[in-house]
């Protein structure tokens, strides 16, 4: 039995897959958290990669922050580790803050983010640091633009 295909089926006789894929939305909290979780990869490799320059490797084994003068101690470590700790938090919050928390809440943190970001880059001159800053806050305004137009 012969039928008229459509867009999204195929003819008894003809057996080639449809050219049209499902193309379900991705919901708002996933976009949210994957958003996050690629911003902190960004920022990880960013600071990863720092550990090829030579400045930024005498500086850490000489117990200093390359360039700042600043002691990596126990009050330094607890310092970054309370920067990074509300972006990483951020990515649970997503999948489980309620929508209107959530919501607030990004659209606080991200641009805060961003504009730390953009602050650590002035006076920096190495472009792969730029350029993953820029990356990120590429991100962090994906971030922020996604909570902006979230629906109620």
């Amino acid at each position: 039995m012969r039928t008229t295909p459509t867009t999204d089926q195929t003819t008894t006789t003809d057996r080639r897959p449809s050219t049209t894929y499902a193309d379900p939305p991705v919901p708002v909290r996933l976009r949210l958290a994957l958003l996050w979780v690629a911003m902190l990869l960004v920022f990880a490799y960013v600071d990863v990669f720092g550990f090829f320059r030579a400045d930024v490797l005498e500086a850490a084994l000489d117990g200093e922050v390359s360039g700042t003068g600043i002691a990596v101690g126990q009050g330094f470590l607890v310092g970054a580790l309370g920067y990074v700790m509300p972006a990483i938090l951020m990515v649970v919050a997503s999948l489980y803050l309620r929508a209107r928390a959530l919501r607030t809440t990004t659209l606080v943190v991200a641009p805060l983010y961003a504009a730390s970001i953009a602050w650590f880059c002035v006076g920096e001159t190495w472009v792969y640091y730029l350029l993953g800053s820029g990356v990120e806050v590429v991100l962090l305004v994906a971030i922020t633009v996604t909570a902006w137009r979230w629906r109620r």
